[in-house]
């Protein structure tokens, strides 16, 4: 008797811990769908109009059903629909009722459709709201240009992307050693690999396309260990007749926010002045991929032919840019081969943007062998006859063991009086030689945000 009893109050209240839960969750979930409604989306304006454009087709059919009403002689069926009007409610309530029906409606019927439709693009197990959210706060981030090339460059680019979708990477075309050299020299395309490496890096689904972008054939293939990607790259250009038209298509199959532009179109070689070590003789190198192979400090590099023409588009978005980041990346093969345009130096030192350098992490063998962050910014401003940065951002943490051969690019105690500088932790612990990409992108852009403050570009905040 005594159990029946305890049982007849347990159930009571298991009923309302029940039906508290269910609250909770509906409370929940409305305030989640609420966000739909948050600054910044551009959903509130399109859910406007609909909602005007169905109160206009609601009116329309109420003139027709009561002028239909008025003139329809006694029938069986007006009684009917008198009372499916309303009728015996007050006008205002009336009104609520169907308005509040409708809104509901028109809602969830914007909603799924918008479910239906985005579904085939959607990342699994990524909320829709969440996916426009960051759609909507990269596509009004800051126009960005990001000068250099090789595996620096596309470390930059893959962690930039997560904060901007107006993103370009100007890209040498110095290259002539591995790959893209061989099919340099015997298809007369302009070097695929750094611009290869770009596309991949920007691309929105680095998984299995990228990965088969960046496959490398071995030698015994029959391919002299080429990867699909440069091959693809370079049918596209004898297919469009273009090498811009190349890259471009190949940014739109790797599905690319952003844009990978050459620095120039004409086929140029770097040279180098070094220095040997024991007779202090200047020896000619000249090839990008036989400049670290010698002996010797680097005391200047230049192109051939040594007045290129900048590609135009490369030009305009530097002139149009909000931050120009120069490096990551080799500093005399990589980096200075897009500042020997002169064009682009010349843009460089036009445009009002924000100008940031970014030091490597560490030294690199016969090229910059000893040097420091300073000596990296006076050898690019040696080549540019002008002090051109707002900010240089260094690498300080350096208690980890590197390979032989390789050395930490030291901070120089009195840089801080000639630059601008910040130095943080921007190492990648799985390869300490290299920078984080999601460090290093966050620190660029709290260092922007602090100097100008958020950007509003085309689209402003509902």
């Amino acid at each position: 008797m005594v159990d029946s009893e305890v049982d007849s109050c347990y159930i009571p209240m298991a009923m309302q811990k029940k039906s508290a839960s269910w609250l909770s969750h509906f409370g929940q979930q409305f305030v989640r769908e609420l966000r739909w409604l948050a600054p910044g989306l551009g959903v509130k304006r399109w859910l406007l109009v609909i909602l005007i454009g169905a109160m206009l087709i609601g009116l329309g059919f109420a003139v027709l059903v009561l002028d239909v009403y008025r003139s329809a002689p006694e029938t069986w069926w007006l009684p009917v629909l008198s009372y499916l009007s309303l009728r015996f409610l007050e006008r205002p309530l009336r009104a609520v009722i169907f308005g509040g029906f409708g809104l509901v409606c028109i809602l969830f019927g914007t909603y799924k459709l918008n479910r239906a439709l985005l579904r085939p693009y959607m990342t699994p197990g990524k909320p829709v709201l969440d996916a426009v959210s960051a759609y909507r706060k990269k596509e009004r981030g800051p126009r960005i240009v990001v000068i250099g090339g090789g595996t620096g460059l596309s470390a930059l680019l893959r962690g930039l992307k997560n904060h901007t979708n107006n993103l370009t990477a100007v890209v040498t075309v110095a290259d002539d050693g591995g790959s893209s050299g061989e099919l340099r020299r015997n298809m007369g395309v302009l070097p695929p690999g750094d611009i290869r490496n770009c596309l991949t890096a920007l691309s929105n689904d680095e998984a299995m396309l990228t990965q088969i972008f960046q496959y490398r054939f071995g030698e015994g293939a029959g391919l002299n260990g080429h990867t699909l990607g440069n091959l693809f790259i370079t049918a596209l250009a004898d297919i469009t007749g273009s090498f811009e038209e190349a890259v471009a298509e190949s940014g739109r199959v790797l599905a690319v926010q952003g844009r990978v532009l050459p620095s120039t179109l004409h086929d140029v070689r770097l040279v180098a002045d070094k220095t040997t070590n024991h007779n202090q003789s200047d020896i000619r190198v000249s090839g990008e991929s036989n400049i670290p192979l010698i002996e010797g400090r680097i005391t200047r590099v230049w192109l051939e032919p040594d007045n290129p023409l900048a590609y135009p588009p490369s030009v305009q978005a530097i002139l149009n840019a909000d931050l120009i980041i120069v490096g990551p990346g080799s500093l005399f093969t990589s980096i200075l081969p897009n500042l020997l345009v002169p064009d682009l130096s010349e843009a460089i030192k036009a445009s009002r943007a924000t100008k940031f350098y970014i030091c490597n992490v560490a030294t690199q063998s016969g090229e910059t062998d000893g040097f420091t962050t300073a000596d990296h910014i006076r050898t690019i401003e040696k080549h540019l006859n002008q002090r051109i940065f707002d900010l240089v951002i260094c690498n300080q943490k350096q208690d980890i063991d590197l390979p032989e051969g390789v050395d930490w690019v030291r901070i120089d105690e009195k840089l801080g009086e000639e630059y601008s500088t910040y130095s943080s932790d921007l190492v990648d612990p799985q390869n300490p030689w290299r920078h984080d990409s999601g460090r290093l992108a966050q620190v660029i852009m709290d260092l922007f945000y602090e100097r100008t403050g958020p950007l509003i570009n085309k689209e402003t905040v509902q």
